[in-house]
């Protein structure tokens, strides 16, 4: 049994003998708490001024929107200009938006709307940490190391997903939105001050003008001709429509196929994060001999297996389990998506293909919508059933194309 340093340094320690890459990992670490401290905070916020849970929604596909439609050009761009510059600026941005925020709400003047134009500007930061930031830890560390580096920054955001809603609904409760606002701006400064520290990187050498339009034209065309890349960018689409939408189901399962109140439904929610932490941790530490397309297209496939054990299951303890294989799941496929993206690409593209890659997640809100409209037709029950159906069938579909990766 390996002790925990040694299981330290089996996961990280090469990497985190990096400078850029242990400061780029602190802004990942800010920014991923932030992330889900404010989802959380500003959703139950929405809801007690509403009474609306179709508002609560609208704010969260308002963050995805900006993935969709500028993952692309967020990638062509970035690989025109300094990164770190570009990571600077989309955390100052943010800050700033989080400080505006806060003061409107101090004031008393705060309105829905204020929240919608904040949360899709958050949704710009999102769209452009592939693309900028989780490139730049590609360059810091070289693709061969690329993987236990995914890991250990996927591991990350996981430990945040679990404790970020918990210390945002404790601020919200304790200081209300404006302390709620005010502690996200103090940790935006926080990542603001790591990524001030990044070491500048060269901009990549190219030879003729390239526009942000036509550089999405030719990154669309590169993985268009690449098995590899479009296998990856059509697995990365069918996880996005029938995949990870079933998380948004949670709430639904709990309450109606187990009975759970509030408490119940949070601890529910809590195992996936800690399962995708858990699979994180193991991943990085002891996944390196197992090929990069086991890994990606397996979660996949166990989190689409899991997927009806947890939907049709009324015994606590089996739902339970299956969030944990589906969390397993989730972290499997998330610490490869990246490493395949990135190591695929040519070396001067590597930017826009994240971003790419960060369009293809985009498309998350119409699985949302698509296995929130048979849940209301159906049941989830049967939703969750059919919804996994038809992402194996999609996954076989493809099979042409993942199988080159």
């Amino acid at each position: 049994m390996p002790s925990l340093h040694a299981l330290r340094d089996r996961l990280a320690g090469s990497v985190l003998h990096e400078r850029d890459f242990r400061r780029l990992w602190v802004v990942g670490v800010l920014l991923y708490a932030v992330r889900w401290l404010e989802m959380l905070a500003v959703g139950v916020y929405t809801y007690q001024v509403t009474g609306s849970a179709s508002w609560v929604a609208t704010l969260t596909l308002v963050r995805l929107v900006p993935m969709a439609l500028l993952g692309v050009p967020l990638g062509a761009l970035a690989d025109r200009i300094d990164r770190r510059r570009a990571l600077v600026a989309t955390v100052s941005i943010s800050l700033a938006i989080a400080v505006a925020v806060a003061a409107i709400a101090a004031a008393g003047r705060l309105e829905l709307w204020h929240l919608v134009v904040s949360s899709f500007i958050g949704g710009i930061g999102w769209a452009a940490d592939n693309p900028v930031r989780r490139a730049m830890l590609g360059f810091a560390v070289g693709p061969e190391r690329m993987a236990p580096a995914m890991s250990l920054d996927a591991a990350s955001n996981h430990g945040c997903r679990v404790v970020g809603p918990v210390v945002g609904g404790a601020v919200l409760a304790s200081s209300g939105i404006v302390g709620t606002l005010l502690v996200c701006a103090a940790v935006y400064a926080l990542a603001l001050l790591a990524a001030r520290r990044v070491g500048a990187r060269p901009v990549p050498s190219s030879g003729a003008p390239l526009t942000i339009l036509s550089g999405a034209r030719e990154t669309i065309a590169v993985a268009r001709a690449d098995p590899r890349l479009l296998g990856a960018l059509l697995v990365t689409i069918i996880w996005n429509l029938w995949g990870w939408p079933l998380f948004s189901m949670i709430p639904v399962v709990g309450k109606d196929r187990l009975g759970f109140g509030p408490e119940g439904v949070g601890v529910l929610t809590g195992l996936d994060g800690l399962g995708a932490m858990v699979g994180a941790l193991a991943i990085g530490a002891f996944g390196r001999s197992v090929p990069p397309r086991t890994l990606y297209v397996g979660g996949v496939v166990l989190h689409l297996v899991a997927t009806p054990l947890f939907v049709l299951s009324t015994v606590p303890a089996a739902s339970g389990a299956a969030i944990l294989a589906m969390g397993l799941g989730q972290a499997a496929f998330g610490i490869t998506q990246a490493t395949i993206v990135f190591g695929a690409s040519p070396p001067a593209m590597r930017s826009r293909m994240m971003g790419l890659l960060t369009m293809c997640i985009g498309t998350a809100p119409i699985g949302v919508a698509h296995i929130g409209w048979l849940a209301d037709l159906v049941g989830v029950h049967v939703a969750g059933v059919v919804v996994a159906a038809e992402g194996a069938l999609a996954l076989w579909a493809t099979r042409r194309w993942w199988r080159a990766i």
